[in-house]
């Protein structure tokens, strides 16, 4: 099992040949703990709960990531750099 800070998450994206379905991309990332500000989770849980069959590119997964993380996940609750 690996840690991996989210803000280093491309550094195990990487690793996978894309095209690549939802499963096996979370099979191939299940023993990957992401690193949280709130805490940690489960890298290939976190993309099983996507809505996406499939991602094309490394660019793709990691946006659905992104999608499927919790808001606290990046800091501040609810707070929003660029702001203020």
């Amino acid at each position: 099992m690996s840690d991996v800070k989210l803000s280093r998450v491309e550094s195990v994206l990487e690793e996978l040949e894309y095209p690549v379905t939802n499963e096996r991309a979370a099979a191939e990332l299940a023993d990957v703990t992401l690193l949280l500000a709130d805490g940690e989770r489960n890298l290939g849980a976190l993309i099983e709960r996507s809505d996406s069959d499939r991602f094309e590119s490394m660019d793709d997964l990691e946006s659905e990531l992104n999608n499927v993380l919790p808001r606290e996940a990046v800091g501040e609750p609810y707070q929003s750099e660029g702001e203020g």
